[in-house]
């Protein structure tokens, strides 16, 4: 096909256009085709496989048998899922707000600059890269036991021994330090946030005869709330994913009186010692379940409380 002159007919700019977006979508789907596989059969699979299994009796060495709803009547009958549910609540409703507290309040006192800033945030932050690691439950079982280093301070200093580990009282309390102790991550983040908020927010305040307290509440608070909300709702789904510090702590037994006995234990203790797939894939759905709710209300009640430089009111 030619042109005037003999001239070659150039396609109009539209289908070139039209043309060139295809490409880049076809390109765009190569490099996202590892990602997909993966996704579909690590993922999206295994959810779906454990989302039928949820409604059946399934023992790992026999064919699954459809048993509807039976799994998830039973659980709200069982009585050490009712605990357990108990104790996990327990500690993301107590270890969540305290460790972003504490994470907080390092970021603060690292934020303004002075001598040796970089090493004091490299010694904070090393315990989140350790992470809730096999080693540091050891070592934290081996601190709170009877006789251990805790319980030998404690008694020189008129403190009533035993040991954390064996005392159903203390051991959500041992726990609680333990994730409190690894606040590097949300305090990297919030000591970002700080950078952001202007200096000339603290300085009007001055001027007008702020005080510390009223420019945190004022100032700091309302323009970190959506690092603050970001970091809440991680810190969130991360502490209803506790294993691997209460799997070694209490040796996979759920501890004194079931003191230590999280969600996620009991779902292994059915799942892969009693073999019961089936019940432990209805309660890793009622997990999700709860999870999506809490989620969905962080963000609805984020409206009221969530704050971006430059929002319209």
């Amino acid at each position: 096909m030619t042109g005037t002159a003999g001239r070659p007919a150039v396609p109009p700019p539209s289908a070139t256009r039209r043309r060139r977006r295809a490409a880049e979508t076809r390109a765009g789907y190569a490099f996202l085709t590892p990602w997909l596989l993966g996704f579909f059969a690590l993922t999206a699979g295994p959810m779906l496989a454990s989302l039928y299994l949820a409604f059946t009796d399934y023992n790992l060495f026999a064919p699954p048998s459809w048993v509807g709803l039976d799994n998830f009547t039973l659980l709200f009958s069982d009585p050490r899922f009712i605990q357990s549910a108990k104790v996990t609540g327990l500690y993301v409703v107590l270890g969540t707000p305290i460790k972003l507290a504490a994470a907080l309040a390092v970021a603060m006192l690292l934020n303004n600059n002075r001598w040796g800033q970089g090493l004091y945030r490299s010694v904070f932050y090393a315990p989140s890269l350790i992470g809730a690691s096999v080693s540091i439950a050891i070592v934290w079982k081996a601190m709170f036991i009877d006789r251990g280093i805790v319980d030998r301070i404690s008694q020189s200093v008129g403190l009533e021994g035993g040991g954390w580990v064996e005392d159903p009282s203390k051991t959500m309390p041992m726990f609680i330090l333990l994730t409190v102790w690894q606040f590097g991550a949300p305090m990297v983040i919030f000591l970002a946030g700080l950078k952001q908020v202007p200096a000339e927010l603290y300085e009007a305040a001055a001027v007008d005869g702020a005080g510390p307290v009223r420019k945190f509440f004022k100032i700091t608070l309302p323009m970190l709330s959506p690092v603050l909300f970001f970091n809440l709702l991680l810190e969130t789904i991360h502490s209803f994913q506790i294993f691997a510090s209460a799997f070694i702590i209490s040796g996979g037994t759920g501890g004194p009186a079931g003191s230590t006995l999280f969600y996620t234990l009991y779902l292994y203790q059915r799942g892969f010692q009693d073999f019961r797939m089936g019940y432990a894939s209805a309660m890793a759905w009622v997990l999700v379940v709860v999870v999506g709710i809490i989620t969905l209300l962080f963000f609805r009640s984020s409206k009221a409380w969530v704050h971006y430089s430059g929002e319209a009111k």
